[in-house]
């Protein structure tokens, strides 16, 4: 058998797609019963962050255990193969363990060094030994992950490379300012009281914000975060309420943090302008009125993706999604007209497709270069295709620069929380998955992740090594058990022919023999068993089996004894009743 991982995430696929093919609990739990009735696989375990979702198992076939694999996360992720494949990853065997001990690191997260991931990590082997998905591989694999990883961040200086999502993306909402500085008299809104929420209302406590006020679906959560928050010595004051009282406290709020496990939004962007309409001393709008009939899918398009600065069009070359603005009234880069992404963001590929003939029939005094702007609306309705939306236009000035927020949201839900239309209305400010990955991406690397680099390359040997000599080591109890069969049939022979032999003289004859037999075994075992722990030594395992004419069956039922007595980490009895399948 041999480890194999199919995944995608951050690095691999836009969050458009990760988004979609966000795994809720139940979900996971299904994938790991389904991977485990597959033919090629005999152990499973499933990784699912916000930004990451990859399938374990140890397998018996590569190209049939990448083929079940793909098709199981498609099946259970809700996003067709075909659309999904571009976008996996497949690690085997080393690799494998490679690529999760990197993980383990936080190499390989969006933001360098967290140590988030860890408990991510543990949650996974968690629920597959629940489940009794994991055996003896993926329980070594992922415990010497957790070791990995804590000895990453206890011997290296990789804390200072990054920190968790939460704190970064507090950073991003407060620009320039220290975050201690900036949520100075301010008041947050974190809805959900999960880790990551729970995390992000520790955070903005530690960091000196005025009051929390926490939201949730099961209100008794919500009072016990609330009640953690008021017991620290940080002197915030933190409250619990209701879902159903979201838009209120909205209202009150210069900071929302968001992440719960809903999968529609929770957030739209008509409730948050509601929420800051009353700051403004101005009604402040999302949509805009549009030219096509009610009903039509450009309709239902242009309602997407209309902005605050829309006007009304009133001309015959209006376009039809109601996108145009005259351009004295609405600044180019600014406002919706024919240029800029802002106009189609969201939109599908049929409607991009018409936007752009209409951008390729415009006037020419409303363009710069007509065929320039259809061509970039032509290729964007192309990406569309692939990557579900066009993302939003995040390089308008910010408005941390400018000075004009309002409302500050955190959205580090997968799939997202708060509708990403929410970056068209005036003085709010968003950051989510998307911006934090495009943020993380410039984020300088720290010289200790070289270090930890090779930390992973030496453990990966040592488990590659420990994993190899493990798997020798039923042969070799088999050689000595059928030794010691040999030896109990001599003496029960010689017993025949010397019936009245003393028993002092039968014990000293049986220690002689023994220590023949341990003498000619014992270079042979030692030396294979070093062996094996090098690349490929898989082999003197099957070459000690044919030379001995070792009984397959009693090899096999050593391996069972093994792994139904072996413990699942170093402090858990022999019994462990979550071991994991044997």
């Amino acid at each position: 058998m041999s480890l194999l991982v199919v995944g995608l995430s951050h690095r691999s696929a836009p969050v458009s797609v990760l988004e979609r093919a966000a795994l809720a609990a139940d979900a996971q739990a299904k994938l790991l019963q389904d991977t485990l009735a597959a033919e090629p696989a005999a152990e499973a375990a499933v990784l699912a962050t916000c930004n990451r979702i990859e399938l374990y198992a140890d397998v018996d076939k590569f190209h049939a255990g990448v083929a079940e694999l793909s098709t199981l996360l498609a099946q259970h992720s809700g996003v067709g193969l075909e659309e999904l494949t571009p976008y996996l990853y497949v690690h085997y065997e080393d690799r494998a363990v490679h690529h999760l001990f990197s993980v383990a690191c936080g190499l390989d997260s969006m933001v360098v060094g967290e140590g988030q991931i860890l408990g991510q990590i543990k949650d996974t082997l968690a629920r597959a030994q629940e489940l009794h998905t994991a055996g003896r591989l993926l329980n070594d694999l992922f415990q010497q992950a957790l070791r990995v990883g804590k000895r990453a961040h206890s011997e290296t200086g990789i804390d200072r490379a990054g920190q968790s999502l939460v704190t970064f993306g507090l950073e991003q909402l407060a620009g320039r300012e220290p975050v201690e500085t900036w949520v100075k008299g301010k008041r947050a809104l974190v809805i959900g009281a999960g880790s990551m929420s729970s995390l992000a209302a520790a955070t903005l406590a530690r960091a000196g914000i005025d009051e929390v006020v926490v939201a949730n679906r099961t209100f008794e959560r919500a009072h016990r975060l609330a009640e953690i928050l008021t017991a620290g010595a940080t002197g915030t004051v933190a409250r619990a309420v209701p879902m159903d009282e979201v838009a209120a406290e909205l209202t009150r709020a210069d900071v929302a943090v968001s992440c719960t496990g809903a999968t529609g939004l929770v957030l739209t962007a008509e409730a948050v302008a509601a929420g800051v309409a009353d700051r403004t001393g101005a009604p402040v709008t999302v949509g805009a009125p549009r030219v096509p009939a009610a009903g039509s899918a450009a309709s239902e398009a242009s309602e997407a993706s209309s902005g605050p600065h829309d006007t009304a069009p009133d001309t015959d070359e209006a376009c039809p999604l109601g996108l145009s603005g005259d351009g004295a009234a609405v600044p180019r880069g600014v406002g919706f007209s024919v240029m800029g992404e802002d106009a189609v963001a969201g939109m599908d590929a049929a409607t991009l497709e018409q936007h752009a003939a209409w951008v390729d029939n415009a006037p020419a005094a409303r363009r710069d270069d007509p065929q320039n702007e259809a061509d970039t609306i032509a290729a964007l309705a192309a990406a569309v295709a692939a990557t579900g939306r066009v993302p939003e236009n995040r390089r308008r000035p910010s408005l941390v620069e400018t000075g004009n927020v309002l409302l500050a949201l955190l959205d580090l839900a997968m799939p997202r929380d708060i509708d990403a239309a929410v970056h068209r209305i005036e003085g709010v400010r968003l950051v989510d998955i998307e911006s934090l990955a495009d943020a993380s991406a410039d984020a300088p690397m720290a010289d200790d992740v070289e270090q930890v680099r090779a930390i992973v390359s030496d453990e990966v040997a040592a488990f590659g090594a420990a994993q190899r000599a493990a798997h020798i080591t039923p042969t070799v109890v088999a050689l000595r058990t059928m030794a010691a069969d040999v030896v109990a049939g001599e003496m029960a022979r010689l017993d025949g022919r010397l019936p009245g032999l003393a028993e002092k003289e039968r014990a000293e004859i049986t220690q002689t023999v023994r220590r023949v037999v341990d003498k000619l075994l014992h270079a042979p075992t030692v030396r294979v068993k070093q062996l094996a722990g090098e690349p490929g030594g898989a082999g003197y395992a099957d070459a000690l089996r044919t030379l001995f004419d070792l009984d397959p069956q009693t090899v096999a039922a050593v391996s069972r004894a093994d792994k139904i007595n072996e413990p699942t980490d170093q402090n858990a009895p022999a019994t462990d009743p979550n071991r994991g399948r044997a």
